[in-house]
């Protein structure tokens, strides 16, 4: 008789497929210059998932993914993700912005502003075309502004990542694309928590945002008396009292973890311990989460269609990112090419897009479908940065040099 195997062991062996396909893939094609190790595990994600190989080979999908196994991913998914945008939170630095606050407000206004205006245009196209695009509990102005706000997000840890690999993270342009992208990822939760409102526990939802404004006080003044190494105890201690009460009331665990990140000062730890960290979590825990996310996909409503959407919602992220980046470019008076640069690296969108439609799907304000196609569309815009990126940079040096 065949040894059936316990669900300890099934799960290893789906942490052994999560960790081992997106890594060889990289490594074997080396697809670094168009897709990042982030970006690939994403991919990955929806290729282990149930609209592909989980499609074509049912047999291996149910065993792997079974509801056991599924449950023990999520859990370490929900964790990972709620760290990683803690970590978000607290590396937000609105100070260097206010400093600029003219040129950032305008940049990331319009930067944000028009790709959203597209994002609701393209979203009213799609519900005109069908009705299974919204989820159960979606109302359409939540629909249309959810869609509108996946086609304007941009993704900041990994445009840092980006900017590090292009060797432009510290160098001016860099910063000022690093604070046009703060402002407009604040922005990003505050839209996300107007759409997760519900009248029906309004009450709970402002003594949750009364108990956060007093809790933060707490713990900011306790932050400042204890060592370092205490810190960071407190702060995930923090972090899961934070997601936990704004799961409670009803505005979901990730605004709870971008909340209680975004209070805490960087300039409290080591940045270099920091850094590490931040690597050790897309390193060690995130995989998970990518996992997770392409178990999610499906294409109930036609692979056709959902491709697209997918496309749909791409002419209407990169159009409208271009337009207003180059919009304020002119206002602004900037310097021949730094437009370009600028809106193709704000294009960004992978992870945060990802964790925002996450939200929006388990609320049930967007289906399945929806959010397989947002998620082809932020894999897809976040590989177009490098390759379009780097000669407008090569250029743009090469101009530099005949100046002098």
């Amino acid at each position: 008789m065949p040894v059936e195997m316990s669900t300890s062991e099934i799960f290893l062996i789906a942490m052994l497929i999560i960790f081992s396909v997106p890594y060889l893939i990289w490594r074997f094609f080396k697809t670094d210059y168009y897709a990042p190790l982030v970006v690939v595990q994403i991919i990955g994600g929806i290729l282990l998932g149930p609209g592909i190989l989980g499609h074509i080979f049912p047999a291996y999908y149910e065993f792997v993914f079974n509801a056991k196994v599924i449950g023990a991913l999520n859990g370490i998914a929900w964790w990972a993700v709620m760290i990683f945008v803690f970590i978000a939170g607290i590396e937000l630095d609105l100070k260097l912005a206010w400093k600029h606050k003219g040129e950032s407000g305008i940049t990331a206004g319009l930067a944000l502003g028009v790709p959203l205006i597209f994002g609701c245009a393209a979203a009213v196209i799609m519900l005109k075309l069908s009705s299974g695009w919204i989820g159960e509990r979606g109302a359409i102005w939540q629909f249309i502004l959810g869609i509108g706000m996946a086609c304007a997000v941009t993704a900041l840890p990994i445009l840092v990542l980006l900017m590090e690999k292009l060797e432009i993270l510290r160098k001016p342009i860099g910063q000022r694309i690093l604070r046009y992208a703060s402002i407009d990822d604040i922005a990003i939760w505050g839209v996300l928590a107007i759409i997760l409102l519900d009248w029906n526990r309004m009450g709970r939802q402002i003594g949750f945002l009364i108990a956060f404004a007093i809790v933060s006080y707490l713990i900011r003044k306790l932050m400042k008396k204890i060592a370092e190494s205490d810190r960071w105890y407190v702060a995930l201690i923090w972090l899961a009292a934070c997601g936990f009460a704004a799961d409670w009331a009803g505005l979901h665990f990730m605004v709870g973890a971008f909340l209680a990140g975004a209070i805490i000062d960087s300039d409290w730890f080591d940045q270099a311990k920091m850094d590490m960290f931040r690597s050790h979590v897309l390193l060690a825990i995130m995989p998970v989460f990518f996992l997770s996310t392409g178990l999610r996909t499906q294409w109930d409503v036609g692979g056709v269609m959902v491709f697209g959407a997918a496309f749909l919602l791409l002419i209407a992220s990169v159009s409208g990112k271009l337009i207003g980046v180059h919009a304020a470019g002119k206002i602004l008076k900037w310097g021949k090419g730094d437009a370009s640069i600028i809106g193709w690296l704000l294009q960004t969108k992978a992870l945060i897009m990802i964790i925002f439609v996450n939200v929006l799907l388990d609320k049930q304000i967007i289906t399945n479908e929806t959010f397989t196609a947002t998620l082809i569309m932020a894999v897809l815009s976040t590989m177009l940065t490098i390759p379009l990126v780097t000669p407008k940079l090569r250029s743009l040096e090469s101009l530099k040099e005949k100046s002098h």
